[in-house]
């Protein structure tokens, strides 16, 4: 008669290299990557707060949002740093240049991230979406639309629009109707 062994030992063997996997991944998510990270960053000369383990920099976030959200706001425009405080420092400590040639990409040495088909059926073909010739045709054909004078212009008809909106509600009386169709979309 051959046996295969004890089934308790085996089922134990194996919830012990589960665990023991279960424990590399955790290490390996949360402490390995972070540090890993953090270092090939510190050899570009980029230098952030150091990372705790588990909870990484939230505690640091979380203070400079509470700082910034306990000072009044100014009257203006500029409500990043008032909205996400870590990201608007983080910009003022390096060289807006070369933010600036990460964006623009003229060299392609920054590719665009891979979108999952799903993302890109709901985007569509756009700007946020296409490279190349495509980016150019789409960026020149945006450009002129958010300059500021041909914003003003859209004004008084948005207000036309919006008030027929408001007129057809008020003719409706309290039923829900959607005010895109008054808009032709």
């Amino acid at each position: 008669m051959t046996t295969l062994g004890n089934p308790v030992i085996i089922l134990s063997s194996f919830f012990c290299l589960f665990l023991l996997f279960v424990l590399f991944r955790f290490l390996h998510r949360l402490w390995w990557t972070p540090f890993y990270i953090q270092y090939l960053l510190a050899s570009q000369g980029i230098k952030g707060p150091s990372y705790k383990f588990i909870h990484g920099n939230t505690q640091d976030i979380l203070k400079m949002r509470n700082e910034a959200l306990s000072k009044p706001m100014a009257l203006s425009h500029d409500i990043f740093s008032w909205v996400q405080p870590q990201a608007y420092s983080g910009i003022n400590k390096y060289e807006t240049e070369l933010i600036k040639e990460v964006l623009n990409n003229r060299d392609r040495a920054y590719p665009k991230v891979g979108l999952p088909f799903y993302v890109m059926k709901l985007m569509g073909d756009g700007l946020a979406t296409s490279e190349g010739e495509k980016w150019a045709n789409h960026r020149k054909l945006l450009n002129y639309v958010f300059q500021g004078e041909s914003l003003k212009n859209m004004i008084p008809e948005m207000i036309v629009l919006k008030t027929r909106c408001w007129k057809q509600e008020n003719i409706t009386k309290g039923k829900r109707l959607r005010c895109s169709k008054n808009l032709g979309y």
